[in-house]
């Protein structure tokens, strides 16, 4: 199984950007223990704060992955052509963010995202990145 992970911008910052809301680990270190609890998938890691560069990477492996991850950031608030790119794809796609976007600010409560993908994690910190893979290994 083939599983590619996004996460979009500002989330090259997890483990110093506020981590009231976010944590204090990084997004290496997670990946790294997520490989290692689950060995027998090929987990990829892409970030980029570029919204084009997030979308040629939808369009990369979107045909050829067992599932996609994605925390598009901000993006998931304001971006057609993030969730035009996920609806184009085959790939199943589960949208996450790490804290509950309905419990912060009223703009955020609004995924555009979201509504292209297979479902949406929130608020569970980085643990919804495993949720997420757990979901794909069930299907």
């Amino acid at each position: 199984m083939k599983i590619q992970i996004i996460n979009g911008p500002n989330l090259n910052l997890l483990g110093i950007r506020e981590p009231t809301i976010y944590g204090n680990e990084g997004f290496d270190s997670y990946i790294t223990q997520l490989r290692e609890m689950y060995s027998i998938v090929e987990i990829d890691y892409y970030q980029s704060n570029v919204e084009g560069e997030l979308i040629n990477k939808l369009h990369e492996v979107g045909f050829a992955y067992d599932g996609i991850i994605i925390n598009a950031g901000g993006y998931t608030h304001t971006s057609v052509a993030i969730a035009d790119a996920i609806a184009a794809i085959k790939t199943p796609v589960i949208e996450v963010h790490i804290s509950n976007i309905y419990a912060r600010e009223e703009y955020r409560h609004v995924s555009l995202t979201g509504k292209n993908c297979k479902g949406v994690l929130t608020g569970f910190g980085l643990d919804g990145y495993r949720l997420a893979l757990e979901s794909f290994l069930k299907s």
